[in-house]
């Protein structure tokens, strides 16, 4: 992808500040990025070409689903899921998220000029409705505490009827509340979830956004929790609901927050040396 001359995609729109910053960064600090994608899909998929198809947006994405190019570059599908249940963020109905791990950012740039990329990229136009692709690099945690329950003794343990699920956040905060509101939020939130056996999948910091609608987002939270029962104990906790109107709604200016049932999940893994 050259910075000087953008695309022009049907699915979004390339923000050329960051993809001159991907651009310019030396080999010596360049390193892994992790390429977090929001995609909804058209009822039916619109070639470029304007040809005639019977093919869904979804089936249109499937034919594109960029494996060869993955390898030749090194990079890697570390997270997929559709969605099963939106919570919030009204202005877009997301269907499925995937995270790809590059293990630089100039792969990222080099895959999108590859003829084999190239000539798969006409059915994700033509699959996609819309798509956010969010470059973002590994968030320090909070450690676990040594008197964590383990996730056989918790009070809704995962099931072959309701296995792990995973809550996604998207976030963007206002100025200055993600130190002050969102600490306070998060270390009360962590207080009622881990009786429950909630574990961090991953917390990603925002780098930019390379293809989306023109906002920024600051952060992507993977929240893993045994069960959707599980889920929905600590979401309708009390205790909780009154932090989340003290303090998390206060420091947030935008968001999506969705809930997975994850078909590949390697995302823990790809980010631990």
């Amino acid at each position: 992808m050259d910075p000087d001359s953008l695309p022009t995609i049907s699915y979004g729109t390339v923000d050329a500040a960051y993809a001159g910053r991907l651009a310019a960064v030396t080999p010596d600090e360049d390193g892994p990025i992790w390429m977090v994608n929001l995609m909804r899909y058209r009822d039916r998929a619109v070639y470029a070409d304007g040809r005639a198809t019977d093919l869904t947006g979804r089936e249109a994405d499937d034919r594109y689903a960029p494996f060869g190019p993955f390898r030749t570059v090194g990079a890697q599908l570390v997270f997929l899921s559709d969605v099963e249940e939106q919570f919030l963020g009204e202005d877009q109905a997301w269907d499925r998220i995937a995270v790809v791990r590059y293990p630089t950012r100039r792969s990222f740039l080099e895959m999108q000029d590859l003829p084999e990329y190239v000539e798969l990229h006409e059915h994700k136009d033509a699959g996609m409705a819309s798509t956010f692709v969010i470059g973002c690099r590994p968030a320090e945690l909070p450690e676990l505490p040594a008197d964590a329950p383990s996730l056989d003794r918790v009070p809704h343990p995962s099931t072959p009827e309701d296995g792990p699920v995973v809550v996604l956040h998207v976030l963007k905060y206002h100025e200055g509340r993600a130190s002050e509101d969102m600490e306070i939020y998060t270390g009360a939130a962590a207080r009622i979830a881990l009786p429950h056996g909630v574990r961090i999948g991953a917390w990603l910091d925002v780098e930019g956004t390379i293809v989306g609608d023109g906002r920024g987002w600051d952060q992507v939270r993977f929240n893993v929790f045994p069960s959707k029962e599980a889920f929905l104990a600590v979401a309708l906790d009390p205790d909780r609901l009154a932090a989340q109107a003290d303090h998390r709604t206060p420091a947030i200016a935008d968001t999506y927050t969705m809930l997975l049932r994850p078909m590949i999940d390697r995302l823990a893994e790809s980010i631990t040396p």
